[in-house]
Order: C-alpha cells, then sequence, then structure tokens
C-alpha cells in the first residue's frame, strides 16, 4: 500500500499466487495454502475449468491430467473476508454460492433474516400492516403475518398431502323434522310418516296447513368453535299435491346461558323466499338460502340455541299442506376446532 494516506481500508481482499514449472506427466503441485472453492488455476496461462484440477486439501492441487515437460502451472489463491454494515443499492446477485447467515436478528429489525442453531432461519420485518410478507412470481401476497401479531394470515388455499385443509369459516348443520317437535300453541301436524311408494324413500314429515301460520321448534347446542354471531337456514320441503303456489318460511332463535330463564321471547322472525311448487306430487322442493337470522339473547360458547320455524302463509299462495323435510342451518366458525 506504498503511497497510501490514512487508515487502511477494511474489509480487505488479498491473493496469493503460486507459479511452477513442471516436470513431464506431473499432476500434483504443493502450495502455499488456499481455501477451498477461493482458487483459480492456470495452465500455460489458459484458467482451467473446475473439472480439470482437484483443490480441497487447503494445500495440493492436483491436476485432473498430467502436465507435460516445462509447462507452466500458476495458481491464484484468495483470501476471504467478512463485509459488515455495508449498504448496497439495486440488486445483490449471488452466483454459485448460498447465503448463510450466522447470527440472530432483533426486534427493530425492519427486513432482516438471520439463523440460530435452535431455531434455523428467521425473518423479522416491520410494516404498517404487516411485519412479513411472502409474495409469488406476479407480486401477489400468499402468506402474510400482520403488524405486531402471532397470527398467519394464508391468501390462497392450504393443502397437505394433495388434499385441502380444513380452515374456520362458514359451516352447515341438518336437523330433520324428526328432530322437531310443533309448539303448544299454534301446532303444526305431529311427525307423520308418508309411504311414497312400497320399498321406496319414506318421509318423515311436520304438515303445516295453509289457512294459518303453524310452528315448530327444536333445539341446537352449536360447536364451541362457533363465532356466535347470525346464521342463516334453507329448508327442505315437499307437496302431496299438484298445486303450484308459492311455500315461504319463517325462522327465530334465542341462545339460553346455564343458569338463565328459558321462558324467553325468541328473536326476530326471518323468511326465506317464497318457492313454487313444482306440481308433480312429492317432488323435493329445496328453497334458497335465507338472509341473516339474529339469535336473541346474548350468544356464548355452550349455550342452548331454542328456534322456531313457521310457514309464512302470507307470503305464500299454496292451497295445499307444505310437508317440512327438515332444514339445514349455515354458521361461521373462528377456530379451527373445539379445545
Amino acid at each position: 500500500m506504498s503511497g497510501y494516506i490514512g487508515i487502511l481500508p477494511v474489509p480487505q481482499a488479498t491473493e496469493t499466487r503460486n507459479s511452477f514449472t513442471a516436470t513431464s506427466n506431473q499432476t500434483s503441485f504443493a502450495t502455499d495454502g488456499y481455501t477451498p472453492n477461493f482458487v483459480s488455476v492456470y495452465l500455460n496461462g489458459v484458467l482451467l475449468s473446475a473439472a480439470d484440477f482437484t483443490a480441497t486439501n487447503g494445500t495440493d492441487v492436483v491436476l485432473a491430467s498430467g502436465a507435460a515437460a516445462d509447462d507452466v502451472v500458476e495458481v491464484i489463491a484468495f483470501s476471504t473476508f467478512t463485509v459488515s454494515s455495508q449498504t448496497f443499492t439495486g440488486d445483490v446477485t449471488a452466483s454459485g454460492g448460498t447465503f448463510l447467515p450466522t447470527g440472530d436478528t432483533s426486534a427493530g429489525d425492519d427486513a432482516a433474516m438471520g439463523y440460530t442453531a435452535a431455531e434455523g432461519l428467521i425473518l423479522t420485518g416491520q410494516g404498517s400492516t404487516n411485519d412479513v410478507t411472502i409474495k409469488n412470481d406476479a407480486d401477489a401476497d400468499v402468506l402474510e403475518i400482520p403488524t405486531g401479531t402471532t397470527n398467519v394470515a394464508v391468501v390462497g388455499g392450504i393443502t397437505s398431502g394433495g388434499a385441502a385443509v380444513k380452515v374456520a369459516g362458514k359451516e352447515s348443520i341438518y336437523v330433520p323434522a324428526a328432530a322437531m317437535y310443533p309448539s303448544t300453541t299454534n301446532p303444526c301436524s305431529d311427525l307423520t310418516q308418508v309411504e311414497t311408494t312400497a320399498l321406496r324413500p319414506d318421509l318423515k314429515v311436520l304438515d303445516f296447513a295453509a289457512a294459518a301460520d303453524d310452528f315448530a321448534q327444536f333445539t341446537i347446542a352449536f360447536p364451541k368453535s362457533w363465532n356466535e354471531g347470525t346464521i342463516t337456514f334453507q329448508p327442505f320441503w315437499t307437496v302431496t299435491g299438484t298445486d303450484s303456489g308459492t311455500v315461504a318460511w319463517q325462522l327465530a332463535g334465542v341462545a339460553i346461558t346455564s343458569d338463565e330463564s328459558i321462558n324467553t321471547a325468541f328473536g326476530t322472525q326471518v323468511a326465506t323466499t317464497a318457492l313454487a311448487f313444482s306440481t308433480t306430487s312429492n317432488d323435493l322442493m329445496v328453497s334458497a338460502e335465507s338472509g341473516a337470522v339474529t339469535i336473541a339473547g346474548s350468544p356464548a360458547a355452550n349455550d342452548m340455541c331454542f328456534f322456531q320455524i313457521n310457514r309464512d302463509t302470507s307470503a305464500d299462495s299454496q292451497t295445499g299442506a307444505a310437508r317440512l323435510i327438515g332444514i339445514k342451518l349455515f354458521f361461521t366458525t373462528d377456530a379451527a376446532n373445539d379445545a
């Protein structure tokens, strides 16, 4: 560094050269030392490829083919160095190797990669929306860790062994008419078994007359994973007859907690859209899913929910009895299981 004024800059890299005049068919050359993978070998001024020599023990360079007498073999060994706290502008490309962090990250890092023996690869970040975001090659979010949380949001679907992983969300419970009972006041008919044709499906139905609103009730203890929010419902029904008139259904509910009076009013009734019957006797009819039903009370885990269903004769035109086969309840979960 002759003529350099000031402190010797760090980091710095150096190279060591060893030059040899080969004897006939010589293959091994003892150098002053090198770091494996940080060495270049020249034969008569021509750079050899990695396949043309072996340099693994830190001292010897061994040619794949013996040199001729008086060939000049030159070995250039490069020293390694450490870059500390450097700032780079633009893309940084590592060719022919890997990036190997050796330290942990810290809470104040905006975007950091680290490694520890216990934790393995570590990614740490700080953002106004997410701390860490993983994107695909279309620059679309795939995985997000919201800022300051331990939650993970997966934007797409999750599979395991090629099959979709079930996640919290919309679920359903089917309640057959056989699990319902007529209300004491303004009841529908008692449960009836209807034979269509011998040894074909029999129906277990509750009949709701056309003259006035009839009612039936049932109970559900929702799973703990239920988010205790609104629900919707979808009736399954038929008519033994050929009238094309419509049928509409209403549902109301109330949640009762342990040590709380069951003598509590149902919530607001919510109706399905009236659906016209097909005119073919005993055809299965599936009404459209209703709007949101708010369950009265303050629903909580382990509550018993009481429901009341009725035919809304003021909103339909079917002249025959509507035969309820069952309903499907839709609810939303916010946990993976009931633990």
